[in-house]
C-alpha cells in the first residue's frame, strides 16, 4: 500500500513517469534491467534481496541508472552501506512528495540528495577515519558563503539555514549553488566533507 501510494504521488509530478513497482529486491533488479529507468527508489530493507545489495547490483548492471534509498531507517550503518553501494541519495519516507520529486530530478541530473541525518552519519564516520589530504588553501568564498558552508556541514537543510541566518530559502539556494560552483563540488555531501577536511566545520 505504501509502495503504490508513493508511486501514485510521484506519478502526478511534472516530468516524472513511473514505469514500474516491485515487491522485493530481486524483482526490483529484474524489472529495472528490463525497463532501464533513469532513477530507481529503493528501500533499505526488502524481502528476498535487501535494498543495499539490490542497489549495488543495479549500479553494476545499469551504470547510468541512479539509485535513491528511500526508507524509514536512518541508522549510520545503513547510510554508510548505501554510500558504498554507489547510491545517489539517502532520504526518509516522511519527505513531502514534491521534495521527493525534486530529489528524483536532481539525481537524474547527477546531483546527490541526502537527509540531514545521513549527512551527519557520513561526516561522523569520516571523522573517525581521520583527515584526508588537502591543499590547505582558503577557498575563495564570501563570509556569508562560509557561514552557509558550515551549516551545510552540520547537516542543515536550506530551510534551516535560512532560519538560522535570517535569509530567504531562495537566497540560501543561490549561496549553495555558488559554493558548489566555486569549489568544484558536485553536491551538498561533498561540500560537507570539504568543510570537514579543511577545518571549516
Amino acid at each position: 500500500m505504501v509502495r503504490e501510494g508513493i508511486a501514485s504521488l510521484i506519478g502526478l509530478e511534472p516530468g516524472i513517469e513511473v514505469i514500474g513497482t516491485a515487491r522485493d529486491g530481486r524483482e526490483a533488479v529484474e524489472l529495472a534491467v528490463a525497463t532501464t529507468p533513469d532513477v530507481v527508489l529503493m528501500d533499505v530493507r526488502m524481502p528476498v534481496l535487501n535494498g543495499l545489495v539490490a542497489a549495488a547490483e543495479l549500479r553494476e548492471s545499469l551504470p547510468s541508472c541512479r539509485v535513491i534509498m528511500l526508507t524509514t531507517f536512518n541508522d549510520e550503518e545503513y547510510v554508510l552501506d548505501a554510500a558504498r553501494a554507489g547510491t545517489s541519495g539517502y532520504l526518509l519516507k516522511d519527505l513531502p512528495s514534491k521534495e521527493l520529486a525534486q530529489a528524483i530530478r536532481l539525481a537524474h541530473a547527477g546531483v546527490h540528495q541526502h537527509h540531514p541525518t545521513a549527512v551527519r552519519h557520513l561526516v561522523a564516520a569520516l571523522d573517525r577515519a581521520g583527515p584526508t589530504p588537502h591543499s590547505g588553501d582558503r577557498p575563495d568564498l564570501t563570509e556569508r558563503e562560509f557561514d552557509v558552508l558550515r551549516l551545510i556541514a552540520e547537516g542543515n537543510t536550506n530551510r534551516q539555514i535560512a532560519a538560522r541566518l535570517h535569509l530567504s530559502v531562495g537566497t540560501v539556494k543561490n549561496y549553495v549553488s555558488n559554493i558548489l560552483s566555486r569549489l568544484g563540488l558536485r553536491d551538498r555531501m561533498q561540500a560537507a566533507l570539504y568543510a570537514r577536511d579543511n577545518g571549516l566545520a
